[in-house]
């Protein structure tokens, strides 16, 4: 086995711009592949201010009155944003007994699962409208959504006009990370896994001018969708929303380019927007 088929991302300089305590995953596997992975957070995850109505959610859910049909969960920072207050307020899984738990994309899916929850539904597709098939009829039904203060609102939007009545409760916020940022001079791509690496990467880095020459690569068509409105072009948007989807995109991506004996190097240099 060579060396470029052992290491097929060798001499890349991949950012990373999940939040600082979830990039780890993206960057062992880069490294794996011989790139070299710059963590570069352009966001982290904080308590809400206010925490008073996720706990009346919660409480809600305790007690049944008025019950929930439906708690639907898109992603693994509101699974655990929500788990955190439960043990805050002294409670557990329990509460969740009696109510069809729904979770957008396998890694909530496994969030859930690791605390003794299976849910009920896990579309195929990993983005908020494709769940809203898979609910069923919805009318008069109540749906506990908690999720990031700066959630897409599309989900809710789709199942309030399916006639749901729809709590979207802050479990918590989505912030620019302050941290420092990587030499975009020696970086080859830079990745991002959701609209708002997008948005505050681009406004760290003094805009989508700073990107040129570099290759952008995106986790899903939302995310892409927010590159475009920046005027950003993406290279790379992986079909499976997923990191593991994303790493597979990276390959399949360079797999289309001749081999390098010293790696690929500085593959975008040259490609403006």
């Amino acid at each position: 086995m060579s060396a470029n088929t052992a290491k097929p991302l060798r001499g890349l300089r991949i950012i990373v711009t999940r939040a600082r305590e979830q990039a780890g995953p993206l960057s062992r596997r880069l490294a794996e592949l011989g790139a070299e992975p710059v963590e570069a957070p352009a966001i982290c995850i904080a308590p809400p201010e206010d925490t008073s109505p996720l706990d009346q959610a919660i409480e809600r859910l305790r007690t049944g009155a008025p019950g929930y049909d439906w708690v639907v969960f898109t992603s693994q920072n509101g699974v655990a944003a929500f788990w955190q207050q439960l043990v805050a307020l002294g409670l557990d899984r329990g509460i969740l007994a009696g109510v069809r738990v729904a979770a957008i994309g396998p890694a909530t899916a496994a969030s859930l699962r690791v605390r003794r929850i299976e849910p009920d539904y896990v579309p195929e597709e990993f983005v908020a409208e494709a769940i809203l098939a898979g609910l069923g009829d919805v009318t008069g039904q109540r749906i506990l959504l908690p999720r990031a203060d700066i959630a897409r609102k599309a989900l809710a939007e789709g199942l309030r006009a399916l006639g749901a009545q729809v709590d979207e409760v802050a479990a918590y916020r989505t912030l620019p990370d302050e941290g420092s940022r990587p030499d975009l001079g020696r970086a080859d791509v830079v990745t991002f896994t959701s609209s708002s690496t997008v948005r505050n990467f681009v406004q760290a880095v003094g805009g989508p001018a700073a990107l040129n020459g570099l290759l952008v690569a995106c986790i899903g068509p939302v995310t892409a969708a927010t590159c475009r409105q920046l005027g950003i072009i993406p290279d790379i948007v992986a079909d499976e929303y997923t990191i593991d989807g994303l790493v597979r995109a990276l390959l399949e991506y360079f797999a289309r380019m001749p081999p390098h004996e010293e790696g690929y190097g500085s593959i975008g240099k040259n490609r403006p927007f």
